[in-house]
């Protein structure tokens, strides 16, 4: 289990400054996010970065500044913001940093807009028919598509208008603006053909065409327009709330994965509070098939635990006392007691779900660059616009020509797609990956996994399992191995050095009890002695034993020996009572997936180094066994930044996994930093992606779901952008009915967002060895 300090979020040289999530309401646009990031960013004191798809802005600011300055900030652009609010008991477990709460998460904001939609489709529908099929014109068919088209521009566009008007107090214009603006030319062409031309008298009729006519008169009417344009752009902001929704499941999952209360332990008596209540160093119960409360330490019992949901790890991991567990994990054994170590906000769960909203919030720098075209590209619109209905009209074009071509500008160029392609993408991948236990740290991560080329893998924790194990055991000539393991892990039951202990373990596996130890001494680095079941025994270093207590081995534990240091393996060697009697071989393990990890790893056009600052024999081994052809041993922590350093100045792009505190400059040095999860806190602070699992192969994952979701990016940038290039010349050019204009830019921004919902099923290799 794996502890994600909350220090990470505060960067260097910023630790003054205050970060606050507001929720901001009213933006139709990704224009409208750029004029409340840039009404923030003239507060001074305050950095602030607006995300249209989250409605979040985050913004740093100094203790000068009053959080009620950022509101009033915002409210004065027109907008609407709120201020996180103050948690609320036992409505979730460690509520993300703005403070949401399950009761918010749940509030669907499409509800509104669903009615809007039906109501404005039912009346728009006899409209569009009427117009399109002039078999059924009937006498004063005209007048009754008005009195149906009317409810529809007026209350269904309703929003549009609201928008427009606020945006134009303000002196500014949006995509509302187009869009109301096209609506009521729409509408008021066909107040003035119906009540001042030829178009209100009884028997007119009225022929539907793709393109314009370039002929026509004041007895043209465009109600059909006004209300399918309308229904079309009600029907894309309908389904794009939706899908945005869609988008942040993963994330309002992860945070209501937590139990709503706990069963505490007080004078032995249980008593079930509320998750809010409970505080650290407090003793909790914890039921089969329970979530665990809170992060915490076993005190008593032994269960498995199921950690899929929050990490993605389908095989349960036994714990027992003295184990770490995680909050949101599901107890799926025994009766378990355990001992809160963190609550609220400081739980792993809390700071995971923190470390994908930020991610979700920050902006890539393909972003930034729309945001800047969106910026002035509602004015360029606007200009362009008028420019064609002034050319159209020079050019002797009837003003029904040229009315239809400027409305068919006005409405095709809503920039909608271009706002939503970077965040949505970046929405849903960020989601997903945390629930396959991989988080992003933010979206500029996304372009360094695209030039990576090479990864440098830190050894011990990383490919290995970090713990040392007792592979075998070779008694002399004459001696049974049970007896030689059985005195050895007595022996090295007093001891505290990892090696003694895997023995211990290895011992106790076998089912071997562990005598008492008289007169145990100890020879620091060198090895231990005492007396154990009447005999003196020795264990540790062959030079120790032969030059302190002048025992020797047989030439066949010798030859054992040099086979395991061959290996990269070290050997133990025991004797009693004046003799060498056998030795003890221990390792680091390698997991058992690193080498499916690394045939990944090179499968995504990466080349592995192995990194460590183990004995160069030792690392050959581990790397042949997963099968790394670059090692470089014998590194101090120091020099793992140097090596770095020397592999980028190759010309090489380098990605760093690693775990411990003397890989976190590394990590930091990288052009891409990977964090296993199972590691140090500052490991975790240095680096870019943090895999919750201690599974190599997470990093193949991490880096398949990066590439992924940068490559849905770019897609969505351009079919924002080639939609918009392609459509406005036809506009322009009278060939496209603003009908089918306001079709088109409402199909643009629901397939860019639905092609980043693919990204939600991405999936893992699948892969044949056991985790």
């Amino acid at each position: 289990m794996t502890s994600i300090d909350s220090s990470i979020d505060t960067p260097a040289g910023t630790e003054d400054l205050r970060t606050i999530d507001l929720t901001v309401g009213g933006m139709t646009c990704a224009s409208c996010a750029r004029r409340v990031e840039k009404a923030l960013n003239k507060v001074p004191g305050v950095t602030a970065s607006v995300n249209y798809a989250t409605e979040k802005a985050r913004v740093s600011y100094a203790p000068s500044v009053a959080p009620d300055d950022l509101v009033a900030a915002v409210t004065a652009t027109g907008y609407t913001a709120k201020l996180p609010p103050a948690p609320k008991s036992a409505e979730t477990i460690g509520p993300n940093e703005s403070g949401a709460t399950t009761d918010e998460v749940e509030h669907d904001p499409a509800a509104a807009l669903r009615t809007r939609l039906i109501v404005s489709a039912l009346l728009a529908l006899p409209v569009l028919i009427l117009a399109m099929v002039p078999p059924a014109q009937f006498d004063f068919w005209q007048w009754a598509s008005l009195t149906l088209a009317a409810p529809v521009v007026v209350w269904g566009a309703l929003p549009f208008h609201r928008a427009a008007w606020m945006n134009l107090r303000h002196g500014v214009a949006t995509m509302d603006t187009l869009i109301s603006v096209g609506v009521s030319a729409a509408f008021g062409w066909s107040l003035y053909a119906l009540f001042f031309g030829g178009a209100g008298e009884q028997g007119m009729t009225m022929g539907f065409h793709l393109i314009p006519e370039r002929g026509g008169g004041s007895d043209e009417i465009y109600l059909e327009v006004a209300s399918a344009v309308t229904v079309f752009i009600l029907a894309g902001r309908y389904f794009e709330a939706k899908a945005k929704r869609r988008s942040g499941a993963a994330l309002r999952a992860l945070m209501n994965l937590g139990a709503k209360d706990v069963a505490v332990l007080a004078d032995g008596v249980e008593q079930r509070i509320p998750i809010s209540a409970l505080a650290v160093g407090q003793e909790f119960v914890v039921r089969p098939g329970e979530k665990i409360a809170t992060d915490g330490v076993v005190s008593s019992g032994t269960s498995a635990v199921d950690a899929s949901m929050l990490t993605g790890e389908s095989v349960p991991v036994e714990v027992g006392p003295g184990d770490a567990v995680t909050g949101a994990t599901v107890n799926a054994g025994g009766r378990l007691v355990v001992r809160a170590t963190r609550v609220g906000a400081d739980t792993q769960l809390a700071q995971m779900a923190r470390l994908v909203e930020e991610a979700q919030t920050g902006k890539a720098a393909v972003q930034r660059l729309a945001d800047r075209v969106s910026a002035v590209f509602v004015p360029v619109v606007l200009v362009l616009t008028a420019a064609t209905l002034g050319l159209w009209l020079g050019n002797d074009a009837s003003p029904e020509l040229a009315f239809t071509a400027a409305v068919a500008v006005l409405i095709i160029a809503c920039p909608c797609a271009l706002g939503l392609a970077t965040p949505t993408a970046l929405l849903v991948g960020t989601g997903r990956g945390a629930q396959l236990g991989i988080l992003i740290k933010g979206p500029e991560v996304l372009e360094s996994t695209r030039r990576v080329d090479t990864i440098v893998l830190d050894k011990t924790g990383t490919v290995t399992t970090g713990q040392m194990s007792l592979i075998a055991v070779h008694p002399a000539p004459g001696q049974d191995t049970g007896r030689v393991l059985r005195l050895a892990a007595a022996l090295e039951n007093a001891s505290e050095h990892p090696i003694g202990r895997a023995i211990v373990a290895g011992a106790l596996a076998q089912g071997h009890p562990l005598a008492d130890v008289d007169d145990f001494a100890s020879t620091d680095g060198r090895g231990v002695a005492g007396i154990v079941e009447g005999h003196s025994v020795v264990a540790g270093r062959r030079t120790w034993l032969a030059e302190e207590w002048s025992q020797y081995p047989s030439p066949e534990l010798v030859a054992a020996a040099e086979t395991a240091e061959a290996a990269g393996q070290s050997p133990v060697w025991i004797g009693w009572d004046g003799a060498v009697r056998g030795v003890l071989v221990v390792a680091d393990t390698v997991k058992p997936t690193s080498a499916e990890a690394i045939r990944e790893l090179k499968a995504l056009g990466l080349r592995p180094v192995l990194l460590t600052g183990d004995n160069a024999r030792a690392a050959q081994a581990v790397a042949a066994s997963v099968g790394i052809e670059e090692v470089i041993a014998e590194v101090l922590p120091a020099e793992k930044v140097e090596v770095i350093k020397r592999l980028q100045a190759e010309g090489r792009t380098v990605a760093m996994v690693g775990d411990g505190v003397n890989d976190a400059a590394a990590l930091a040095q990288a052009d891409l930093g990977l964090a296993m999860g199972t590691g140090t806190d500052a490991a975790i602070a240095a680096s870019d992606l943090t895999l919750v699992r201690g599974d190599l192969r997470s990093a193949a994952d991490a880096i398949r779901l990066s590439r992924k979701t940068l490559a849905t990016i770019k897609g969505n940038l351009f079919w924002a952008f080639a939609y918009n290039v392609a459509a406005l010349p036809l506009a322009a050019a009278a060939l496209m009915n603003p009908m089918i204009a306001g079709a088109a830019m409402a199909f643009s921004s629901i397939f860019v967002v639905s092609n980043s919902l693919r990204l939600r099923r991405f999936a893992p290799l699948r892969r044949t060895e056991p985790v």
